[in-house]
C-alpha cells in the first residue's frame, strides 16, 4: 500500500495506491458522517447529477472502510484549465454547496484541487469533503473558495490569463487582500466583489491554509446562504475572458493552402489507424483540430498549447459537441507544471503525469520550429524528450521557406546565423538517434514534412 503524497491533511482518511490502482480509506472519526451521507441518498444523487465521482465500497470493518473509485486515467490542475473550464470547475463547487445545504449537509473546504475533468466536464474528488451542516453555521470553505477560484478568476479577467496559473505558485490560494490592491477601484462598486474579495480580505487566519469563519455567511440561516451563493454563482457564470492571441486563430490565419491542410488531415488519419493507438497527446495541439482527427480511433487523447485561447476554444467545442475523449489542458513545454507541494511530491509534474498516462503516439505538429527557432532547443533534446513520453511520434518539420520559419527567423536578426542548423538533414539525424523513420511524406503545397516515427528501444 502506497499513499498518496498529498493525502495527509484530512484525518477522515486517505488515498492510497495498490497494484496500480487508487482506493480510499476512510477512518473511524468519519464513520458516522460517511453512514450519514449514504443513508441519506446524497451520494447517489450526486452521482446521478455526475457531479461526484462514482464509488464502490470494498470493505467495512471495525477499523476503517475502503472505497474503490473509478479511476481516472489523468488529473488535470487547476492552473492547467482555460479560462471556461477554471469557471465550470467554481460553479460545480458553488452548486455542490447549495445542493449539499439543502440536504442538511456542507462541504468542509473548497479547494480547487477538489476538482479535475473527466469525461469532457468537471467532477469533485474529495468523497471526504462532505459534513453534516449545523444551523446558521457559516461555510467553512467560503474564503477558501475566494482564494482559489473568485480571485484568479477575477484577476484573469480583468489583467489576462496568466492569473489562471495562480494555484501553481501559491498552492492555497491567492491572498485576497493582495488581490484588493490588484482589482480596479470600480469592482468595489460590485456588492459580490465587495463581500468576497474587499470584506474577506480584511479577515486574518490564525494560520496558513486554515478556513476563516468571519465571512459574510456567519448567522445566516440555511435558505439566506444558499440565496448569497446562488449570486456568487450567477455572478461567476456571465464572466468572460477576451483575450485574442496569435494561436486562437491559428486555422483561419495558417499559411496552408486548404488542399495541403486536407492532405495532412489524411496522412495523420491514415497513419494512425494502422498504429492500434489507444492513448494519445497532441503537443501544441492548438484547439484541438488534429486530435479530433484521430478519433474515434483512440480511446483518450490529451490537447496540450502554450495558449489559454485555443485551448478555451476546444473546452467549450468538447462540452457543445459532447466530446468525452479528448481532455484539453494549458501548457508551456518551454517551461511545464513541475512538481509541487510538500516535499515536491503532491502534485505531479507535467512530464510524469504523462509518462504515467504512458500514450501510444505523441503528435509535434507546427511545434518543433518554435522549440528549436523560439526556444533554442537543440533536435536532439526536443527527441529525447519525445522519446521519452510514447512509442510512436508523428512530427512535422516546417523548412527555412516555410512562413512561420521566416517570421521567426527575421525576428532573431543579428543571432539568425545561430540557427544555419535549422534544416531537414540535421533534423533527420539527431532524430534517428532515438527513432526509425516509418514514413515520410512532403504535405503538397507547403514547406513542410509530416514523419511517422517509432521510437528506438535500445
Amino acid at each position: 500500500m502506497l499513499r498518496h503524497p498529498a493525502s495527509y491533511r484530512d484525518p477522515s482518511g486517505f488515498i492510497y495506491q495498490d497494484n496500480g490502482e487508487y482506493f480510499r480509506q476512510i477512518n473511524p472519526s468519519y464513520f458516522k458522517e460517511y453512514h450519514a451521507i449514504k443513508n441519506s441518498n446524497v451520494y447517489d444523487q450526486l452521482w446521478k447529477k455526475n457531479w461526484l465521482i462514482y464509488h464502490e465500497e470494498i470493505s467495512v470493518t471495525s477499523d476503517k472502510i475502503t472505497l474503490k473509485p473509478t479511476q481516472l486515467n489523468f488529473l488535470t490542475y487547476p492552473y492547467e484549465w482555460s479560462f471556461t473550464a477554471y469557471k465550470h470547475a467554481a460553479q460545480l463547487t458553488l452548486r455542490m454547496q447549495m445542493f449539499l445545504l439543502e440536504k442538511g449537509f456542507s462541504l468542509k473546504d473548497a479547494s480547487a484541487f477538489n476538482i479535475t475533468f473527466n469525461n469532457g466536464k468537471a467532477v469533485f474528488i474529495d468523497t471526504l469533503s462532505i459534513e453534516k451542516y449545523r444551523d446558521k453555521e457559516p461555510w467553512k470553505g467560503l474564503k477558501q473558495f475566494n482564494e482559489h477560484f473568485f480571485a484568479p478568476l477575477l484577476l484573469a479577467q480583468q489583467h489576462g490569463s496568466y492569473y489562471l496559473k495562480t494555484l501553481q505558485h501559491r498552492i492555497n490560494g491567492f491572498p485576497l487582500d493582495e488581490a484588493a490592491k490588484l482589482l480596479s477601484w470600480k469592482t468595489k462598486l460590485s456588492p459580490t466583489i465587495y463581500s468576497h474579495i474587499y470584506y474577506l480580505g480584511k479577515q486574518k487566519n490564525d494560520s496558513i491554509g486554515e478556513v476563516s469563519t468571519s465571512i459574510p455567511s456567519k448567522g445566516l440561516d440555511k435558505v439566506s446562504q444558499i440565496k448569497m451563493l446562488k449570486t456568487l454563482e450567477m455572478y461567476i457564470s456571465k464572466m468572460s475572458l477576451k483575450e485574442n492571441t496569435e494561436w486562437s486563430a491559428y486555422y483561419k490565419q495558417t499559411n496552408y493552402i486548404d488542399q495541403a491542410f486536407t492532405y495532412k488531415k489524411d496522412l495523420i488519419k491514415n497513419w494512425n489507424s494502422t498504429l492500434n493507438t489507444k492513448k494519445i497527446i497532441d503537443l501544441g495541439g492548438n484547439n484541438g483540430t488534429f486530435s479530433k482527427i484521430v478519433l474515434p480511433d483512440a480511446n483518450q487523447v490529451i490537447v496540450s498549447d502554450i495558449d489559454q485561447s485555443a485551448i478555451d476554444d476546444c473546452y467549450i467545442s468538447n462540452i457543445k459537441n459532447k466530446e468525452t475523449q479528448i481532455i484539453p489542458m494549458v501548457t508551456d513545454l518551454m517551461q511545464p507544471a513541475a512538481s509541487i507541494g510538500f516535499n515536491n511530491e503532491e502534485r505531479d509534474s507535467f512530464v510524469s503525469r504523462v509518462q504515467s498516462f504512458s500514450p501510444d503516439l505523441s503528435m509535434a505538429l507546427a511545434l518543433i520550429h518554435h522549440l528549436t527557432l523560439s526556444g533554442n532547443v537543440p533536435f536532439e533534446m526536443s527527441a529525447s524528450f519525445f522519446k521519452s513520453l510514447s512509442t510512436y511520434l508523428i512530427i512535422e518539420f516546417p523548412d527555412r521557406q516555410d512562413s512561420w520559419v521566416q517570421f521567426i527567423l527575421k525576428s532573431k536578426r543579428d543571432a539568425i546565423e545561430l540557427f544555419d542548423d535549422y534544416n531537414l538533414t540535421n533534423f533527420e539525424n539527431s532524430y534517428k538517434k532515438h527513432y526509425s523513420i516509418i514514413k515520410k511524406e512532403v504535405i503538397k503545397g507547403s514547406h513542410r514534412t509530416l514523419y511517422l516515427m517509432k521510437r528506438n528501444e535500445r
